[in-house]
């Protein structure tokens, strides 16, 4: 039987903890015998998860031995990884032992040093936190998971869940896998990755800057085929001028600005009409539905008809 170890840090995140608990726990083999044994596992016997304090059955003493550790996200990342769960941590990957976080629990996953150099993801919030403060980790905020063999990583809340069904794809085959996803009533495999879920904001307008009014009149005129020259005679410089601020005021270039700003108006329109995905495409100034689905599914990771199929609100018309 495969024994999986819930390490529950301080201010630990409760729904990311249960995750693998109620998945592992629900899982049977062809036969009937249950295929994991879950051990939860604490620094200290009781544990401030937000609004209730749980006691952890396990020390760190249950780290050892297990085939599995799972790394639950925590409240507060910017808590520093105390020094024994470090070293327990380090000592079981030494020793073979496959790693897996949960959303925040890439923090202290990657303060152990056991990501540097490999590819990670978090809740798509936190990425930019976890690639400023560990820049030898290269951060994908668009996947739901990242397999890297022993070590793996996944994004915010349901995520969990699709690593957690992966885990025991791995470990069982996906008759397995399927039935424990019937049994928590999800897919085995969801379309597209957290890139979906990501709230597409436009990139920065600095107020009182030179490209405020420019950034204004781009976002008037989202439906008009604008290309680089045209930005460049609104705004009345070069058009090797206008890339320079653009890189110094927004961090981008301006048609990737108005890609990004497209891309974002397009997701407000499917959620809220029931526009033709035809129509749709020339409100946000694609020359064709061809180039829109192109760049829309390069953005988001899903179609504009996956993407409107999850989001899409009770649309007025």
């Amino acid at each position: 039987m495969h024994t999986i170890a819930v390490l529950a840090l301080d201010r630990v995140i409760p729904f990311d903890l249960s995750t693998p608990v109620e998945v592992f726990t629900r899982t049977r083999l062809p036969d009937g015998r249950p295929g994991y044994r879950i051990r939860v596992c604490a620094q200290e016997p009781e544990v401030d998860a937000g609004v209730f304090t749980l006691r952890a059955p396990w020390g760190l003493e249950g780290l050892q031995g297990a085939d599995t550790i799972i790394v639950p996200g925590t409240a507060d990342v910017s808590v520093p990884l105390p020094a024994a769960v470090r070293d327990a941590l380090r000592a079981a990957a030494e020793g073979g032992t496959r790693i897996a976080s949960i959303c925040s629990g890439a923090f202290p996953l990657a303060a152990t040093g056991l990501l540097d150099g490999m590819r990670a993801t978090t809740h798509w919030a936190a990425a930019g936190a976890l690639a400023a403060r560990y820049p030898e980790v290269e951060v994908d905020p668009d996947v739901l998971y990242v397999d890297n063999g022993q070590i793996l990583t996944s994004a915010g809340a349901a995520a969990g869940l699709d690593l957690c069904l992966h885990l025991i794809r791995r470990d069982y085959g996906s008759a397995v896998a399927a039935d424990a996803a019937r049994l928590s009533v999800m897919p085995l495999e969801r379309e597209g990755g957290q890139a979906q879920f990501i709230v597409h904001e436009y990139a920065p307008r600095p107020q009182g800057s030179v490209l405020e009014p420019l950034l204004t009149w781009l976002q008037e005129n989202l439906d008009r085929e604008l290309t680089l020259n045209d930005i460049a005679a609104q705004a009345g410089t070069s058009t090797r001028t206008l890339i320079r601020r653009f890189r110094e005021q927004t961090g981008t270039t301006p048609l990737q600005w108005l890609h990004r700003a497209r891309v974002r108006q397009a997701q407000h329109l499917l959620e809220t009409t029931r526009h033709p995905v035809e129509r749709i495409a020339a409100q946000v100034g694609f020359g064709s539905p061809t180039a829109f689905r192109e760049r829309f599914k390069r953005t988001t990771g899903v179609s504009p008809h996956a993407y409107r199929r999850t989001f899409a609100s009770s649309p007025a018309g």
